[in-house]
Protein backbone atom coordinates (compact mmCIF):
# COMPACT_ATOMS: atom_id res chain seq x y z
CA UNK A 1 0.00 0.00 0.00
CA UNK A 2 1.55 3.42 -0.82
CA UNK A 3 2.28 5.90 2.14
CA UNK A 4 -0.99 8.96 0.19
CA UNK A 5 -3.03 5.82 0.22
CA UNK A 6 -2.42 4.72 3.54
CA UNK A 7 -2.84 8.43 4.78
CA UNK A 8 -5.84 8.95 3.61
CA UNK A 9 -6.84 5.82 5.18
CA UNK A 10 -5.82 6.12 8.36
CA UNK A 11 -8.01 10.09 8.18
CA UNK A 12 -10.79 8.15 6.84
CA UNK A 13 -10.70 5.72 10.54
CA UNK A 14 -9.49 8.84 12.67
CA UNK A 15 -12.79 10.48 11.49
CA UNK A 16 -15.04 7.81 12.00
CA UNK A 17 -13.73 6.11 14.92
CA UNK A 18 -12.85 9.60 16.42
CA UNK A 19 -16.39 10.72 16.47
CA UNK A 20 -17.75 7.46 17.86
CA UNK A 21 -15.60 7.31 21.01
CA UNK A 22 -16.62 11.15 21.78
CA UNK A 23 -20.42 10.95 21.11
CA UNK A 24 -21.23 7.05 21.89
CA UNK A 25 -18.68 5.27 24.07
CA UNK A 26 -16.92 8.28 26.21
CA UNK A 27 -19.22 7.76 29.29
CA UNK A 28 -19.97 3.81 29.06
CA UNK A 29 -15.87 3.13 28.70
CA UNK A 30 -15.63 5.44 31.01
CA UNK A 31 -18.10 3.20 33.35
CA UNK A 32 -16.83 0.15 32.05
CA UNK A 33 -13.37 -0.02 32.90
CA UNK A 34 -12.85 1.57 36.67
CA UNK A 35 -9.20 1.42 37.08
CA UNK A 36 -6.64 -0.29 39.00
CA UNK A 37 -7.99 0.51 42.03
CA UNK A 38 -8.00 2.67 45.34
CA UNK A 39 -5.01 5.28 45.18
CA UNK A 40 -3.83 7.41 48.44
CA UNK A 41 -4.85 10.69 48.01
CA UNK A 42 -4.55 12.62 51.23
CA UNK A 43 -4.90 12.61 54.87
CA UNK A 44 -8.09 14.02 57.43
CA UNK A 45 -9.17 13.93 60.70
CA UNK A 46 -10.42 10.80 61.84
CA UNK A 47 -14.71 11.13 61.63
CA UNK A 48 -16.88 8.31 63.94
CA UNK A 49 -17.65 6.05 61.41
CA UNK A 50 -13.78 5.91 60.07
CA UNK A 51 -12.60 2.47 59.45
CA UNK A 52 -9.95 1.85 61.91
CA UNK A 53 -7.73 0.16 59.68
CA UNK A 54 -7.53 3.38 57.56
CA UNK A 55 -5.82 5.35 60.30
CA UNK A 56 -2.19 6.47 59.15
CA UNK A 57 -0.40 5.62 62.86
CA UNK A 58 3.00 8.05 61.59
CA UNK A 59 0.69 11.07 60.96
CA UNK A 60 -1.31 10.63 64.08
CA UNK A 61 1.54 10.14 66.12
CA UNK A 62 2.83 13.85 65.05
CA UNK A 63 -0.51 15.44 65.88
CA UNK A 64 -1.72 13.48 68.68
CA UNK A 65 -5.33 12.51 67.31
CA UNK A 66 -6.23 10.12 64.90
CA UNK A 67 -5.82 11.01 61.01
CA UNK A 68 -7.24 8.52 58.22
CA UNK A 69 -5.91 7.83 55.17
CA UNK A 70 -8.68 9.10 52.32
CA UNK A 71 -8.41 7.11 49.17
CA UNK A 72 -9.99 7.77 45.46
CA UNK A 73 -10.19 5.62 42.50
CA UNK A 74 -7.48 5.25 40.23
CA UNK A 75 -8.80 6.09 36.97
CA UNK A 76 -5.79 6.16 34.69
CA UNK A 77 -5.59 3.00 33.17
CA UNK A 78 -3.02 0.70 30.77
CA UNK A 79 -5.00 -0.62 27.72
CA UNK A 80 -3.48 -3.24 25.89
CA UNK A 81 -4.64 -4.47 22.06
CA UNK A 82 -4.00 -7.61 21.37
CA UNK A 83 -4.40 -7.72 17.30
CA UNK A 84 -4.38 -11.03 15.25
CA UNK A 85 -2.89 -10.12 12.30
CA UNK A 86 -3.02 -14.03 10.94
CA UNK A 87 -3.49 -14.86 7.04
CA UNK A 88 -7.22 -16.25 8.44
CA UNK A 89 -7.97 -12.33 9.11
CA UNK A 90 -7.56 -11.55 5.25
CA UNK A 91 -11.16 -12.85 3.92
CA UNK A 92 -14.56 -10.92 3.90
CA UNK A 93 -17.87 -11.79 1.44
CA UNK A 94 -19.58 -8.94 2.52
CA UNK A 95 -18.82 -5.39 3.23
CA UNK A 96 -15.39 -5.63 4.38
CA UNK A 97 -12.38 -7.69 5.76
CA UNK A 98 -12.17 -9.57 9.16
CA UNK A 99 -8.84 -7.05 9.25
CA UNK A 100 -10.65 -4.21 8.57
CA UNK A 101 -13.48 -4.60 10.97
CA UNK A 102 -10.80 -5.18 13.65
CA UNK A 103 -8.69 -2.05 12.96
CA UNK A 104 -11.40 0.07 13.16
CA UNK A 105 -13.07 -2.09 16.32
CA UNK A 106 -9.30 -1.39 17.73
CA UNK A 107 -9.10 2.50 16.55
CA UNK A 108 -12.83 3.10 18.53
CA UNK A 109 -11.37 1.48 21.79
CA UNK A 110 -8.09 3.54 21.55
CA UNK A 111 -9.52 6.71 20.82
CA UNK A 112 -12.05 5.70 23.29
CA UNK A 113 -8.78 4.96 25.76
CA UNK A 114 -7.60 8.59 25.39
CA UNK A 115 -10.88 10.15 25.95
CA UNK A 116 -10.18 8.48 29.63
CA UNK A 117 -6.70 9.76 29.73
CA UNK A 118 -5.34 6.61 29.38
CA UNK A 119 -2.14 4.45 27.88
CA UNK A 120 -2.29 2.56 24.93
CA UNK A 121 0.07 -0.40 23.72
CA UNK A 122 -0.55 -2.95 20.82
CA UNK A 123 0.68 -6.60 20.36
CA UNK A 124 0.43 -7.63 16.96
CA UNK A 125 0.46 -11.54 16.65
CA UNK A 126 0.35 -14.51 14.58
CA UNK A 127 1.39 -18.25 16.12
CA UNK A 128 4.20 -15.50 17.40
CA UNK A 129 4.63 -12.29 18.84
CA UNK A 130 5.28 -10.34 15.23
CA UNK A 131 5.40 -6.47 16.92
CA UNK A 132 4.73 -5.07 20.80
CA UNK A 133 4.27 -1.04 20.62
CA UNK A 134 4.49 -0.06 24.05
CA UNK A 135 1.98 1.43 26.25
CA UNK A 136 1.94 5.25 25.65
CA UNK A 137 -0.40 8.11 25.28
CA UNK A 138 -1.69 10.80 23.03
CA UNK A 139 -3.27 11.18 19.76
CA UNK A 140 0.02 10.66 17.57
CA UNK A 141 0.41 7.40 19.39
CA UNK A 142 -2.82 6.14 18.18
CA UNK A 143 -2.52 7.29 14.43
CA UNK A 144 0.89 4.93 14.51
CA UNK A 145 -1.02 2.42 16.00
CA UNK A 146 -3.71 2.59 13.14
CA UNK A 147 -1.24 3.35 10.03
CA UNK A 148 0.70 0.10 11.61
CA UNK A 149 -2.80 -1.76 11.55
CA UNK A 150 -3.37 -0.94 8.39
CA UNK A 151 0.02 -1.70 6.47
CA UNK A 152 1.56 -4.56 8.85
CA UNK A 153 3.08 -7.39 7.02
CA UNK A 154 3.06 -10.65 9.08
CA UNK A 155 5.89 -13.37 9.29
CA UNK A 156 3.44 -16.08 10.26
CA UNK A 157 0.19 -17.32 8.62
CA UNK A 158 -1.09 -19.04 11.41
CA UNK A 159 -2.96 -18.50 14.96
CA UNK A 160 -1.93 -18.59 18.55
CA UNK A 161 -4.26 -16.45 20.49
CA UNK A 162 -2.59 -18.49 23.98
CA UNK A 163 1.07 -16.96 22.97
CA UNK A 164 -0.22 -13.78 22.78
CA UNK A 165 -2.13 -13.49 26.06
CA UNK A 166 1.11 -15.77 27.95
CA UNK A 167 3.42 -12.59 26.33
CA UNK A 168 1.28 -9.92 27.89
CA UNK A 169 1.49 -11.27 31.17
CA UNK A 170 4.96 -11.24 31.32
CA UNK A 171 5.40 -8.17 29.65
CA UNK A 172 2.89 -5.77 31.88
CA UNK A 173 3.49 -5.99 35.40
CA UNK A 174 1.15 -3.90 36.65
CA UNK A 175 -3.07 -5.23 36.03
CA UNK A 176 -4.06 -3.60 32.69
CA UNK A 177 -7.44 -4.08 30.55
CA UNK A 178 -6.70 -6.00 27.31
CA UNK A 179 -8.65 -6.54 24.38
CA UNK A 180 -8.20 -9.15 22.67
CA UNK A 181 -9.28 -8.63 18.79
CA UNK A 182 -9.46 -12.00 16.55
CA UNK A 183 -11.27 -14.78 14.64
CA UNK A 184 -10.21 -17.04 17.38
CA UNK A 185 -9.97 -19.02 14.73
CA UNK A 186 -8.73 -21.91 16.96
CA UNK A 187 -8.55 -25.48 15.86
CA UNK A 188 -10.05 -27.56 19.11
CA UNK A 189 -6.78 -30.13 18.75
CA UNK A 190 -7.12 -32.59 21.74
CA UNK A 191 -8.42 -32.15 25.21
CA UNK A 192 -5.21 -31.06 26.60
CA UNK A 193 -4.55 -28.65 24.29
CA UNK A 194 -7.96 -27.55 25.08
CA UNK A 195 -7.08 -27.38 28.79
CA UNK A 196 -4.13 -25.51 27.84
CA UNK A 197 -5.96 -22.58 26.00
CA UNK A 198 -8.52 -21.98 28.74
CA UNK A 199 -5.20 -22.28 31.40
CA UNK A 200 -3.51 -19.93 30.11
CA UNK A 201 -6.83 -17.32 29.80
CA UNK A 202 -7.62 -18.26 33.26
CA UNK A 203 -4.15 -17.04 34.18
CA UNK A 204 -4.01 -13.83 32.27
CA UNK A 205 -7.52 -12.96 33.59
CA UNK A 206 -6.35 -13.22 37.25
CA UNK A 207 -4.21 -10.77 36.60
CA UNK A 208 -5.76 -8.37 33.74
CA UNK A 209 -9.10 -7.81 32.82
CA UNK A 210 -9.27 -9.78 29.85
CA UNK A 211 -12.07 -8.67 27.03
CA UNK A 212 -12.38 -10.79 23.90
CA UNK A 213 -13.49 -9.39 20.87
CA UNK A 214 -14.13 -11.99 17.61
CA UNK A 215 -14.53 -10.87 14.21
CA UNK A 216 -15.79 -13.23 11.73
CA UNK A 217 -17.71 -13.70 8.33
CA UNK A 218 -21.11 -15.19 7.87
CA UNK A 219 -19.81 -17.36 5.13
CA UNK A 220 -17.94 -19.01 8.35
CA UNK A 221 -21.46 -19.92 9.80
CA UNK A 222 -23.64 -20.75 6.78
CA UNK A 223 -22.33 -21.42 3.17
CA UNK A 224 -24.24 -20.09 0.03
CA UNK A 225 -25.69 -22.66 -2.67
CA UNK A 226 -23.99 -21.83 -5.56
CA UNK A 227 -22.97 -25.00 -6.50
CA UNK A 228 -19.02 -25.95 -7.26
CA UNK A 229 -16.58 -23.26 -5.12
CA UNK A 230 -12.79 -23.24 -4.67
CA UNK A 231 -12.18 -22.47 -0.98
CA UNK A 232 -8.39 -21.73 0.18
CA UNK A 233 -7.27 -22.27 3.95
CA UNK A 234 -5.30 -18.74 4.37
CA UNK A 235 -3.37 -19.94 7.36
CA UNK A 236 -2.10 -23.48 5.25
CA UNK A 237 -2.39 -21.93 1.51
CA UNK A 238 -4.90 -25.32 0.82
CA UNK A 239 -6.73 -25.39 -1.90
CA UNK A 240 -9.85 -27.55 -3.06
CA UNK A 241 -13.23 -27.49 -4.11
CA UNK A 242 -16.34 -27.96 -2.78
CA UNK A 243 -19.63 -29.06 -3.67
CA UNK A 244 -21.83 -26.11 -2.18
CA UNK A 245 -25.30 -27.68 -3.74
CA UNK A 246 -24.85 -30.53 -1.07
CA UNK A 247 -27.45 -29.96 1.65
CA UNK A 248 -25.12 -32.62 3.97
CA UNK A 249 -21.95 -30.10 3.85
CA UNK A 250 -23.55 -26.78 3.92
CA UNK A 251 -24.66 -28.50 7.70
CA UNK A 252 -21.79 -29.93 8.58
CA UNK A 253 -20.23 -26.40 7.71
CA UNK A 254 -22.13 -24.75 10.12
CA UNK A 255 -22.76 -27.36 13.01
CA UNK A 256 -18.66 -26.99 12.56
CA UNK A 257 -18.65 -23.41 13.50
CA UNK A 258 -21.98 -23.86 16.03
CA UNK A 259 -19.63 -26.18 18.02
CA UNK A 260 -16.22 -23.60 17.72
CA UNK A 261 -18.18 -21.25 19.07
CA UNK A 262 -19.76 -23.39 21.89
CA UNK A 263 -16.07 -24.30 22.62
CA UNK A 264 -15.20 -20.55 22.69
CA UNK A 265 -18.07 -19.71 24.65
CA UNK A 266 -17.20 -22.54 27.67
CA UNK A 267 -13.51 -21.04 27.50
CA UNK A 268 -14.39 -17.82 27.93
CA UNK A 269 -17.14 -18.13 30.78
CA UNK A 270 -14.47 -20.64 32.58
CA UNK A 271 -11.48 -18.46 32.53
CA UNK A 272 -13.93 -15.52 33.39
CA UNK A 273 -13.69 -13.22 30.39
CA UNK A 274 -16.26 -10.92 28.73
CA UNK A 275 -16.73 -11.24 24.85
CA UNK A 276 -18.40 -10.60 22.45
CA UNK A 277 -18.98 -11.16 18.37
CA UNK A 278 -19.32 -9.18 15.25
CA UNK A 279 -19.56 -10.55 12.02
CA UNK A 280 -18.76 -8.49 8.98
CA UNK A 281 -21.57 -7.22 8.06
CA UNK A 282 -22.82 -6.23 11.47
CA UNK A 283 -23.02 -3.40 13.28
CA UNK A 284 -19.73 -2.90 15.57
CA UNK A 285 -21.42 -0.06 17.56
CA UNK A 286 -24.28 -2.20 18.65
CA UNK A 287 -21.71 -4.82 19.76
CA UNK A 288 -19.44 -2.85 21.87
CA UNK A 289 -22.38 -0.79 23.33
CA UNK A 290 -23.78 -4.67 24.88
CA UNK A 291 -20.66 -5.49 25.92
CA UNK A 292 -19.82 -2.48 27.98
CA UNK A 293 -23.49 -2.10 29.63
CA UNK A 294 -22.54 -5.83 30.33
CA UNK A 295 -19.65 -5.16 32.78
Amino acid sequence: METSEIIKKVRKIEIKTRGLSQNIFAGEYHSAFKGRGMAFSEVREYQYGDDVRDIDWNVTARFHRPYVKVFEEERELTVMLLIDVSGSLDFGTTRQMKRDLATEIAATLAFSAIQNNDKIGVIFFSDQIEKYIPPKKGRKHILYIIREMLDFHPQSKSTDVGQAVEFMTRVLKRRSTAFVLSDFFVRQGSNEEQETFVHTLTMAARKHDVVAIQVYDQRAKMLPDIGLMKVRDAETGHEMFIDTSSKKLRHAHTRYFMERQQFLQQAFTRSNIDWTSVATNEDYVKALLMLFKKR
